[in-house]
Formats: C-alpha cells, structure tokens, sequence
C-alpha cells in the first residue's frame, strides 16, 4: 500500500461517519462469518432483535451492510476448540515440540473452551504434539465441577494452594501434611503419562527452579519458550470469532442509544454514576434475555457488560483513577465507554460527547480525534505494519496542532482478554492480517483546559481496509447534546 493508491481525503470524514468508512475491505472475511453465523443456540428472532429501534437515538444508528451476519450462537462449542488443538498440535510438531504446558488463562479458555476463575492456585492445561494424545487438565480441588462436566476427560488434581501432602479433606483425608511444590506434582504427572525425555514448550517464563526441577524428575527433558505459539493463533479471528463479535457489537450499539436517551430525557438532574448504572442495567438486561442458560456451568459464559460514564474534567485523563459521580454540566465533555462481550468475543464502543455550549478549542480537538479514528480504521489493511497505521494517525494529530494532547498509541489488539498484541503503536512493527482486531481510540486530552475525548471501536482488518463494527455514528449530530 502507497500513499498515493490510498489517499485519504479528511475534509469531509466526520459528517460522512462510520457508514462511509465501514464500506471496507473486510468483505471476505465478512461472507465467511455470515457462514459461521448460522449455528446453534439463541433464535433468529432474539438475534434480530438487537437491531430493533427502541428510542429516539437508535434510529440514528448507522445500518452497515457490511458488517458480518451476527452469530445465532451463544459461545464456541466443543468442535471448534477440538479444531483449536489441532491446529495447535500442528504448530508444535512444525516447532518440533512434543507437548506445551499452557497456564496463561486466556491460551487454556481458548484451547480448551474451558471457563474458569485465575486466582494464586496454579490451574495448568497440557497439551501433547501427538494427534491421538489426549490433553491434561492439572488443576484445584475447587474446579472440580467445571473440569468434570468438561470434555477434556484426562485431569489431576491437588486440593488447595497450599497443598498439604495427602491432605484430601474433600475425600475425608484432614492431615497436616508437608508443603506439595505443585511444579514438582505437575512434572511428576506429566512423566507417569509418558511425556519426559522430549522438547517441550511452556508459555510462562522460564526460571532456575523450573529448569532445576525438569532435570531432576523428567532427565533428558528441553523447555522452551513457546507462548508466541498461541498468542499469535489468538490474534487472527476466525470466522466464528467475527459473528460472536459482531452480535456483541449490536447489543453495544444499542446500548450506546439507550444511554444518549437517557442523558437526553434526563439532563443534569443526573449524574454520570446514575447514567453509567442504568446503562448497564438496560445492556444487561438486553443481553440476558437472548441467552439460553440454565444457571449452571458452561452456560452465559465470557458476558462482560462494562460500561463506564465520566463527565467534564474526568474526561480529560486517558486512566483517570478518581471515583465518578458527578452531576452532568452543560458545557462537560461527557463520555460513554467499555466493553460488551458474549463468551470473550466483543469489545469496545466508547463515544466523546460534547454538551452544548462548544468552545472552539473543544470543537477543533473532538474534529481532529474524531478525523484520527476513522484515519486508523481506513489505513487498517493486510499488509502494512502497525507503526504504519500509526505513524499515519499521529502525523494528523500533530500538523493539526494536537501534540500536546497526544497521551498514548492510537489502539491495541482486541482479543478476549481485552488488550492483546499486536498495537498501533510506532514501535510495534507488525504486520495486520485479515481476521486482526484492534481497538479505535487516538484519544486527545486537555487537562489544563478540562475537557478530553476518546471515541473507540472494533476495527477488523480487511484486504484493503478496516471495518468498524459498531453502528454508533461519529458525526456532530449524535456526539453534541442538548440539555
């Protein structure tokens, strides 16, 4: 891509919106998840519900036929974390790996499909190189519901962190007994199934003790460092991906108009912490309904409704650490942000609102943040590097006089752990992929002035282009409020 093929012309991009830019070059990707779309679990009528107006604001929303079909589905099923492993499987036998220990919960909910709690107690997922070799699940007492109604059937387990030798209370085994390493008892496990003497791969640092321990009870026995293995299959989005993200982007959109309306209906009687709750109440109930669950495991996995609302000076920081509950101002910057997932797959959707009166300095730094998003989204395609896309947001910010207001990069990849690699950011030389997500927010912030703004989004990349998934406009109509 050259400056030259791809010329970007700003003069009109905000009043042009979202709909203009997410015309992108995501279509392939696009008419695969309309495929993955259709599987099991919530029905067409639910689904297509989250497209329906409810209030005045929703019918400003930007209706994208290029956005992909939204899943029907309510989480990834067992065959497409079974076809995860094997794509793994192949991956370490291209490495020349026999197995890799994976004990970052993001790589094992994603390999295994497995939702869990991490806390202190370490819960591990061991996964051979050999096609008919099984995984391993070593993991806490505590677990043992979720891992025994899971279909990873070949586990271990110990009771608690600290272990006691012997000490099974929940097998009526009470006994003071001596302090387990559970690295030791992991290895142990490993070399009664027959994985020692062989390369295998970890992706948790390396330490003394570690090495220490694998040449005392698996002798002959390499680890190496192979997290890079995972977190790179984590960054490309499959199809079924992009549908799941795609529905929890609808929902989100919906929210955000729900929201717009409330501030609209009640001005500043409210406050940001009064807004900020009855929008996750709505976002939750919304999302909720549509889910089939029975209160039990496995169930409404992976929801994230998180949705946060700050108003006047608060806005004016990227991370601000004081409480929000601020009665809304005319005159705030105001700002709506978060995240909404459905078993992982989702992400952000924030919008920087201006109530009524602007002042130029406000108007000139929302146009240029604004200007910033969809500059990102459009330069987002297969092929560049993300300092490339970078470079091209921060060039913008700066010759329009905004260098003072720069905080951070232009976005990060947006995986089910929120932030993942790779990030537009000047030192991040990667190249995007078709299936990349990232988020979309090339914040400005003022705190000498008291005012900042930072929309987001979800961008997947395309061949030519990104592709925006919300259906929140960017344009002055809906971002300025009149109370």
């Amino acid at each position: 891509m050259t400056t030259t093929r791809r010329r970007f012309v700003l003069g009109s991009m905000a009043a042009a919106g979202a709909g203009a830019i997410a015309a992108s070059g995501a279509s392939g990707l696009v008419k695969a998840a309309e495929s993955a779309a259709g599987s099991t679990a919530a029905s067409p009528e639910a689904v297509a519900d989250a497209a329906k107006p409810s209030g005045r604001s929703e019918a400003l929303l930007v209706s994208n036929p290029e956005h992909p079909k939204p899943a029907k589905f309510d989480r990834l099923d067992q065959t497409w974390h079974q076809g995860r492993i094997t794509r793994l499987k192949q991956r370490l036998n291209e490495e020349g790996l026999a197995g890799i220990l994976l004990t970052d919960r993001w790589n094992i909910i994603y390999f295994s499909g497995l939702w869990f709690t991490s806390t202190e107690r370490p819960f591990t997922l061991f996964v051979p190189a050999a096609a008919d070799a099984p995984p391993t699940f070593f993991h806490p007492s505590l677990d043992r519901d979720l891992v025994g109604s899971w279909w990873i059937k070949d586990t271990e387990s110990y009771f608690d962190f600290l272990h006691g030798d012997g000490a099974f209370p929940n097998l009526g085994k009470v006994q003071m007994g001596g302090t387990v390493d559970l690295t030791r008892w992991l290895l142990k496990g490993l070399k009664k199934r027959g994985h020692g003497g062989k390369a295998l791969g970890v992706d948790f640092p390396i330490t003394a003790d570690l090495t220490e321990a694998v040449a005392e009870i698996l002798p002959g026995t390499t680890i190496r460092k192979a997290g890079a293995i995972g977190e790179k299959m984590r960054m490309v989005k499959t199809t079924e991906e992009i549908a799941l993200t795609q529905r929890a982007m609808n929902y989100w959109s919906r929210i955000h108009a729900f929201t717009r309306d409330y501030i609209l209906e009640h001005g500043t009687d409210a406050t940001d912490f009064e807004v900020q709750m009855a929008a996750v109440r709505y976002g939750t109930d919304l999302i909720m309904k549509d889910l089939k669950r029975d209160g039990k495991p496995h169930t409404a996995v992976g929801v994230e409704i998180g949705i946060g609302v700050r108003t006047g000076i608060g806005t004016a920081y990227p991370h601000p650490n004081q409480f929000h509950h601020n009665k809304i101002k005319k005159g705030d910057a105001l700002q709506v942000a978060g995240v909404v997932s459905i078993a992982g797959c989702g992400g952000e959707l924030y919008r920087a609102y201006q109530i009524e009166p602007w002042s130029d300095a406000r108007e000139k730094m929302w146009q240029v943040h604004t200007n910033s998003c969809l500059i990102q989204a459009e330069e987002s395609a297969a092929g560049v590097t993300c300092s490339y896309v970078a470079k091209k947001v921060h060039d913008y910010q700066v010759k329009n006089g905004m260098a003072r207001y720069i905080y951070h990069r232009p976005a990060h990849g947006q995986g089910w752990e929120g932030h993942q690699p790779p990030y537009i950011a000047l030192g991040d030389h990667t190249m995007l992929e078709e299936g990349m997500m990232f988020s979309n927010e090339p914040g400005l912030y003022a705190p000498d002035l008291g005012f900042g703004y930072n929309h987001s989004d979800v961008v997947l990349v395309g061949a030519k282009k990104g592709l925006q998934l919300g259906s929140v406009p960017y344009t002055k109509e809906w971002c300025t409020l009149k109370l």
